[in-house]
């Protein structure tokens, strides 16, 4: 109906009814040519998100009489109305509020009039990061994982971003090195984990992974957005290895040689102590460590007349009989997994000795070992001398040079430390730095003998010391300390060594003075001292025999004169007495015959220099010779003929007859036919 005949039939109706028509429509009364009404110059706009808008968004066309507030209906505080014009009360944002909703109301007094909407669309920024459900995530993998399998699925690894139709991409860092080249994403927007290479518990236990996602495909797009995730995989062992006999060498990194043990034994005895075997103990581990199952040992074959029996848990070898005669035996023994899933065999050769009772002893006096500080109970102490070895200590016996099962171990004297066959053991946990003395006692059980010996332990996280002996100038004193436990054995034993460095020392000290000053002392004592080479002495002769001359008479001044030498001495005679000690000291040329121009005085121009020659003469006797420093000067000389030498006597022999007639100091025999000119 329109206005005109709506108008028309006005004359009709009542006029209440006329007056609540006009309200409804929005007409005053008698609007019948003009309409009255609020409008607005749009109804639909768009904004972008994170704008902060200050313009009007709409201009609102009210009539006289009438105003525009916003209806209940509007988007809460978001709009605001000012002298007409619509704003925005907030700064929109796209994951909030997609569209923004105003209902315009225009009233006349309390009645509505006109009703208008103005709708505002939000437009999405890319603005938000994405986000992972999780910060860290771990997870167990299988070490039989097959290859190619999915380890984490893609729904467990998604990002989720806010912004509108996001595309997602990601991207997977190794942060174990190597660890990337046994997992992958499926791809750059699926990040499902895929294993790309077989696992090894003992070689990737752990492997640590960022997981990093951007929601534009290049790198340096702006705007763009990361965020990081961090996976950590823990690799849990698989039973793949059977058991392995201790000690064993690797192969190739997975597979271990396995050892082979051997031993020996006395004949006649049967040994009530477990076999003392190398290169140790019958001992074997799960070969798949993380597991770890129990292994029980048997012996399956070689164990001629049950000679032997092993221990199911410890694998301890003992003797149920002895062995009568001298024989070997090649035991086959067996560790299996308690489960019964696998297990392996070794041999322990045993060969049986006849032995006589000889005693041990111990190749060192002194043995040296390092624990560090902290170790518990069960650490093994290392070879100072070679610290990733075990410190090893064993008695030699001279009938089983090898090894001899009979001979057992034991520490006597401190409680810290114990005995595991030849290796040594701590006992309880050490905790603090010190040195610890222990006296290692091995016996044979065969025969009751007893050998002991000594370790030094240091308790310490540094090098070991100088393993020089003990008390000598490297290696220095065995130390004694507060913290150090001693019996009376170790005084004993550190006591008898220092006694017989020191008789070492004198003895040593006393060669010493005797070869250097020896000739010294013999001329000291009163005794005519051995002949001493000289640089003029003729050598030639010094090794056949040696001569003890006697100091010749002075000679009286005047001519040459002959001299028949005294009668010798009748062999019941006694021997002449050495010269008295008041005499003059000989000098070093007490050995040879005084010159005769020795007389003369020191300054006289005609001093002597002697020159001692001996000359082989045909004979076999010898020509001794002074002259003076003048070859043409007066001279004295003085030949000694030796008697002829026979069969035994004097010449070129080297037989202890060679001073065969010569009487005492050097005196002709009676038989002589010598001369003094």
């Amino acid at each position: 109906m329109t206005a005109a005949k709506m108008g028309a039939q006005a004359l009709r109706w009542p006029p209440l009814l006329l007056a609540l028509l006009t309200v409804l429509l929005g007409h005053s009364p008698g609007a019948t040519a003009q309409t009255q009404v609020c409008s607005v110059d749009k109804t639909f706009l768009q904004v972008q998100e994170n704008e902060n808008i200050t313009e009007a968004l709409v201009n609102i066309s009210v009539p006289d009489g009438q105003q525009v507030t916003l209806g209940s209906s509007s988007t809460p505080s978001a709009f605001r109305i000012l002298e007409n014009q619509l704003f925005l009360s907030v700064i929109p944002d796209y994951e909030e509020n997609t569209m923004l909703e105003a209902h315009l109301e225009c009233k006349r007094g309390n009645t509505v009039v006109t009703q208008l909407r103005v709708f505002v669309v939000v437009l999405d920024v890319n603005d938000n990061a994405p986000e992972f459900p999780f910060t860290t995530k771990e997870q167990d993998v299988q070490e039989d994982t097959k290859v190619n399998s999915t380890v984490i699925p893609e729904a467990e690894l998604q990002a989720t971003d806010r912004d509108k139709d996001s595309t997602l991409f990601y991207t997977l860092q190794e942060v174990t090195p190597g660890a990337g080249s046994f997992f992958s994403l499926l791809g750059v927007n699926r990040p499902a984990l895929r294993l790309d290479r077989a696992l090894d518990f003992y070689q990737w236990q752990n492997m640590t992974f960022r997981l990093l996602v951007r929601d534009t495909r290049e790198e340096h797009q702006e705007p763009s957005h990361t965020a990081t995730a961090t996976l950590v995989l823990k690799v849990l062992p698989a039973d793949l290895r059977p058991p392995w006999f201790l000690p064993c060498s690797y192969s190739d990194g997975s597979v271990c040689i396995q050892a082979q043990y051997r031993g020996a034994i006395p004949t006649g005895h049967t040994l009530l102590s477990p076999l003392i075997l190398r290169p140790g103990p019958i001992y074997a581990v799960d070969g798949d460590r993380g597991i770890n199952e129990r292994v029980i040992y048997s012996i399956i074959g070689g164990n001629k007349d049950n000679t032997f029996a092993i221990d199911p848990d410890s694998g301890n070898l003992t003797m149920t009989k002895s062995v009568p005669s001298p024989m070997t035996f090649l035991l086959l023994v067996k560790g299996e997994q308690a489960d019964l899933a696998r297990y392996s065999v070794t041999q322990v050769t045993v060969e049986a000795r006849q032995a006589h009772g000889s005693q041990p002893h111990f190749s060192q006096s002194l043995y040296r070992g390092t624990v560090a500080p902290g170790s518990g109970s069960g650490v093994a102490v290392k070879d100072a001398t070679s610290p990733s070895q075990p410190l090893r200590i064993w008695a030699q016996d001279p009938e089983f040079p090898d090894l001899n099962s009979a001979i057992t171990y034991q520490i006597t004297n401190c409680s810290e430390f114990r005995m595991a066959g030849e290796m040594v053991l701590t006992a309880t946990a050490i905790e603090q730095a010190g040195v610890f003395y222990a006296e290692v006692e091995a016996r044979n059980t065969a025969t009751a003998g007893v050998a002991t010996t000594v370790v030094e332990i240091r308790v310490s996280e540094q090098e070991p010391p100088s393993t020089g002996t003990p008390g000598s100038s490297t290696g220095g004193s065995v130390p004694i300390q507060d913290d150090q436990h001693f019996s009376i054995v170790d005084m004993a034993v550190l006591g008898g060594v220092l006694g017989a460095l020191l008789l070492l020392a004198l003895l040593g000290l006393a060669i010493l003075i005797h070869k250097h000053y020896g000739h010294r002392l013999n001329c000291c004592s009163g005794k005519a001292a051995e002949p001493q080479p000289h640089g003029f002495d003729n050598q030639a002769f010094l090794g056949d025999q040696e001569a003890n001359w006697a100091p010749a008479p002075s000679p009286s001044p005047g001519p040459k004169s002959v001299e028949v030498p005294p009668e010798p001495p009748s062999p019941g005679s006694p021997v002449p007495e050495p010269p008295s000690t008041e005499s003059p000291d000989p000098g070093p040329f007490a050995s040879a015959p005084e010159s005769p121009v020795a007389a003369r005085a020191v300054d006289s121009p005609s001093a002597v220099r002697s020159i001692l020659t001996k000359e082989r003469r045909p004979e076999g006797g010898y020509k001794a010779v002074w002259f003076g420093e003048d070859i043409g000067a007066e001279a004295d000389v003085v030949v000694l003929n030796a008697p002829t030498a026979d069969a035994d006597g004097a010449g070129d022999s080297d037989s202890e007859d060679a001073g065969q007639g010569w009487g005492p100091r050097g005196a002709p025999a009676p038989e002589d036919d010598s001369t003094y000119i």
